[in-house]
């Protein structure tokens, strides 16, 4: 039970409220400690009171008023003279002297808890003034054991009221958390249970009807994220269903293509003159079709394996994606160009940065050949104490705004008509499977500079 809200509601309930009533119990014990010495103050007077009017009393009646106002003798000062007037025998020294006529709330509450405290029987002065002004002051003996007696059973009847009081304040608290707030809170888990078991179903998206102003707050906020989530998941159905379609067509497609690129190899033997100049726009328009099917089911494949991490020696992986790329220009058309420093070894997945580099290189050779004007692609890397950066430039005509916007998004970003994207999405998402970051340093009339970025994470080489 002390492991719910309501149950701890009410063990701290029940705790306040007693503390509570100990605050109250302290001022409220001097009170009636303060009234009692007061009240045989009075019946001390009256007694006294008894003797002015007859000079000649008993000795048993003078006892008797003695005994009936609880005090041993009574002294009362009028005029200023100190009379004794009822006297008896007092049963041992007077321990300590009270005078209530100038005791402070702090003086009455520190003497009611060493009274209460002290169990001994003593015997007291205590000095108050008349009640009416029948006088200056008047003083009396007593026993503190009926005081501490009395003391000790209005204590305990206003622990009890306490006690009581707390109690039923703890259980009226435990129901009104339960029904206000617990209930509530529980609908809203089970509608979480009810929606996890199956968030494609929209009648399980929670309906805001709690009272509370925080709770409603709660419940729509929920409400709005399983209406996203739920939209969300039938896209990523119909992407799903998208993805495959547009895998089964390309791969049909690329052998269709393929049979179609042999037919040109022929083609361009012909005599025909004008079939001799459209061929080479057909074997290219044929090539970007064969390009575009193998990047697009090489996407949609299976995510992307962990990086099987080894020593790499940039520069060396660099050199192959160069040579690799130079073939794909005319001469003196794109010139590429390798300023990795010789000795910088980093720890990656050589397969998948070669890959990754090969893209960014790629994707900067076909902007310039785009633009029919000689450039350079640069790529550069330098080492610091926590990461490896490796940086690939061009002097190309820059990023169109629209391939800025959707940078590194898969069939959205692509820079050169006819281009796909894929290229950058690919590049990211393997460099994002080593830890680090592609980002865009700049992009403008003089070219364009990525960075790619791979933690050290601790790693001395």
């Amino acid at each position: 039970m002390l492991n719910t809200l309501s149950g701890r509601f009410l063990v701290l309930t029940t705790v306040f409220v007693m503390l509570a009533e100990v605050l109250i119990f302290v001022p409220s014990i001097a009170r009636f400690r303060e009234d009692y010495l007061r009240d045989h103050l009075e019946r001390a007077q009256i007694a006294s009171l008894a003797l002015l009017a007859d000079d000649m009393l008993e000795m048993e009646l003078e006892q008797e008023l003695l005994e009936n106002a609880e005090v041993f003798n009574v002294v009362l000062r009028r005029d200023e003279v100190r009379q004794l007037m009822l006297s008896s025998p007092i049963p041992s020294p007077v321990a300590e002297t009270y005078d209530l006529r100038a005791a402070g709330p702090l003086t009455l509450i520190r003497d009611a808890l060493v009274q209460l405290f002290a169990p001994d029987n003593r015997v007291i002065r205590v000095i108050g003034a008349p009640v009416r002004d029948a006088g200056l002051l008047i003083e009396i003996t007593m026993e503190t054991k009926p005081l501490r007696m009395a003391m000790l059973d209005y204590g305990l009847r206003i622990l009890v009221l306490s006690a009581v009081i707390s109690v039923f304040t703890a259980i009226l608290l435990f129901v009104a958390v339960q029904t206000f707030l617990v209930t509530p809170i529980k609908g809203v888990v089970g509608n979480m249970k009810r929606y996890a078991a199956a968030p494609e179903d929209a009648r399980g998206i929670i309906q805001p009807h709690a009272v509370l102003r925080e709770l409603r707050e709660a419940e729509e906020a929920l409400s709005s994220l399983q209406t996203e989530l739920i939209h969300a998941l039938k896209q990523k159905e119909r992407l799903a269903q998208l993805g495959g379609a547009v895998a089964r067509v390309s791969h049909d497609l690329r052998n269709i293509l393929a049979s179609a690129q042999l037919f040109t190899d022929r083609i361009e033997t012909s005599e025909d003159p004008l079939v001799r100049r459209m061929a080479p726009k057909l074997v290219n328009s044929i090539t970007r079709a064969v390009s575009l099917c193998e990047s697009t089911l090489a996407f949609g494949r299976a995510e992307e394996p962990s990086p099987t991490l080894t020593l790499v020696r940039l520069a060396s992986l660099v050199q192959d994606v160069l040579d690799s790329e130079s073939l794909a220009y005319p001469e003196g058309s794109v010139t590429l160009a390798s300023e990795v420093p010789s000795g910088l070894t980093l720890r990656g997945d050589p397969e998948q940065l070669f890959r990754a580099i090969l893209n960014l290189v790629r994707n900067a050779g076909q902007a310039i050949a785009a633009t029919g004007c000689p450039g350079a692609v640069t790529v550069s890397a330098h080492e610091d104490e926590t990461a490896w950066t490796i940086t690939v430039s061009d002097t190309g005509p820059g990023l169109p705004p629209k391939a800025r916007e959707h940078l590194f998004k898969a069939f959205q970003g692509g820079a050169r008509k006819g281009g796909s994207g894929l290229g950058l999405a690919i590049a990211a998402e393997l460099v994002r499977g080593h830890g680090g970051s592609l980002g865009l340093e700049k992009s403008d009339g003089s070219g364009t500079r990525f960075r790619i970025t791979l933690p050290r994470g601790g790693v001395t080489i």
